[in-house]
């Protein structure tokens, strides 16, 4: 049982009947607070063809302070470059939105699908309004892995620069290169014996080093890297990846992530997954240290609208909001997609003090 406390509060938002932009769903939202105090989820909302769009509401609260639904606002990424669309459709999917504090700017990291696969891509923006692409992230080798030309999803930023190998100041990229053989429909057909390639299916942190200023941001190549964690526990065997972006918390930065593994008694000619969710802490002065990680999922799908839907078995949290408006410092809502096909939200609380690390060798990862 994790020691991090989290109650569901509820379903906030899924598809309107009759809105074809909506067709297959409404999930994996950003969130994060503007200017003016209010959250703000980024959905993606999926038409026919999983052709995606991210969208853009406010949402809206009881007087306890709990979400209660949204008010939608528009469209703030529709596919419009060539490595956001393709001969079938195409797509921006999956966002994570970050007030960049040296930039004073909002950084929204999302999967671009074009006819080369899942990218990362950057855009930014002043009033979470109005984006401004940057175009996709740019890596280096690492040791003689190309990152350059993988699959890659689940990106996000940390908030503030961070250390970099080197000791000076960094952006910090969080993200889950999909090299061949690593998704978890491949993992399925390989020996349960096969040992997990540490390299290859891990969480990695990546640098660069930012030019341009607020007024014409440039991000140079993510050229140095760290592998930050790697599959562990039972529930995350076929992969894990990241989830919200970093958010500093009492004990460090606190990184929700997700974890895939095979359903058991499974009697279906096609192998089910399920996708839980799982905590991690990181130092708040060398983010490369795990000092907490849950070894049990921090939840897990249940009941029929995350276990049935677009795709059956997933919790999938992309959005965190710290509830400082609510003198809450060590409450966080947590957003994220049910079943690929709605939104829901829960309320996590921060443990007071933080057990020791019991596999701290292997909890965490290498170089």
């Amino acid at each position: 049982m994790s020691i991090f406390n989290l109650k569901r509060i509820g379903m906030i938002m899924e598809p309107r009947r009759g809105a074809a932009i909506e067709f297959e769903g409404v999930f994996n939202p950003a969130a994060v607070r503007g200017r003016d105090g209010q959250l703000y989820l980024f959905p993606r909302l999926v038409a026919r063809g999983n052709y995606s769009r991210i969208g853009i509401a406010r949402v809206l609260f009881d007087e306890r302070g709990d979400a209660i639904g949204v008010e939608r606002m528009g469209i703030a990424l529709a596919p419009a470059t060539d490595y956001e669309v393709s001969r079938s459709g195409g797509g921006c999917e999956d966002p994570r939105v970050t007030f960049f504090e040296p930039l004073q700017l909002y950084v929204m990291t999302y999967t671009a699908l074009s006819e080369h696969g899942p990218r990362i891509a950057i855009a930014v923006s002043e009033d979470l309004l109005h984006w401004r692409r940057l175009g996709l992230a740019k890596f280096g080798a690492y040791k003689g892995i190309s990152f350059d030309g993988i699959d890659d999803k689940d990106a996000s930023i940390f908030p503030l620069q961070i250390p970099g190998p080197f000791g000076q100041p960094a952006i910090a990229m969080l993200h889950r290169p999909l090299f061949v053989g690593t998704r978890p429909e491949e993992k399925l057909c390989r020996p349960k014996t096969q040992a997990h390639d540490l390299d290859r299916e891990s969480i990695w942190i990546s640098y660069c080093h930012l030019t341009g200023g607020a007024e014409s941001p440039r991000l140079s190549t993510f050229a140095s890297h760290h592998r930050l964690a790697s599959p562990v526990a039972h529930w995350e065997q076929l992969k894990i990846g990241g989830g919200p972006p970093p958010i500093l918390c009492r004990h460090g930065w606190l990184v929700l992530y997700h974890g895939v593994h095979e359903l058991p008694d499974n009697t279906n000619v096609v192998p089910q997954m399920s996708y839980s969710a799982g905590v991690m802490v990181l130092s708040k002065e060398h983010p490369t240290r795990i000092l907490y990680r849950s070894e049990e999922p921090l939840f897990v799908p249940e009941g029929p609208l995350e276990r049935y839907g677009t795709v059956d078995n997933v919790v999938f949290p992309t959005g965190i909001d710290r509830r400082d408006d609510l003198g809450a410092p060590d409450r966080f809502d947590v957003y994220y997609g049910m079943a690929d096909e709605r939104v829901g939200v829960a309320r996590l609380d921060v443990p007071k003090t933080l057990p020791p690390n019991p596999l701290p060798h292997r909890m965490g990862a290498g170089p």
